[in-house]
């Protein structure tokens, strides 16, 4: 079974950047969209941005500005530049490739932003 890995999170101070990516473990093919969402504690899996095959972008107003997604195609690869970080982009942050009969997800990984 096909898993998403991401990398690339960690511990930043507030106004840092860091630069996650995520691959499938294995052969995928047809996947039409990819995306970033984050979970805080206590809170639900929130939109951070997605990217369509044909490169259009979505962001949460609350990372418009700051954070930037990009995709490889040739690699099936997805990745989310974080620039200005601020304590409450602290989350973890999971990965999503998709298309009609797909719908995959990465394990999450950690982004903790220090005030």
């Amino acid at each position: 079974q096909v898993q998403l890995v991401e990398s690339g999170g960690g511990l930043v101070q507030a106004g840092g950047s860091l630069r996650l990516s995520c691959a499938p473990s294995g052969s995928v093919s047809g996947i039409n969209a990819m995306g970033w969402y984050r979970q805080a504690p206590g809170k639900q899996r929130d939109l951070v941005a997605t990217i369509t095959s044909g490169g259009s972008t979505n962001y949460a107003d609350s990372v418009n500005g700051r954070f930037t997604i990009s995709r490889d195609n040739a690699k099936n690869t997805v990745y989310l530049q974080m620039n200005s970080l601020k304590p409450e982009d602290t989350a973890v942050y999971y990965c999503r490739m998709w298309n009609w009969l797909h719908n995959y997800w990465g394990q999450g990984t950690q982004v903790t932003v220090s005030s």
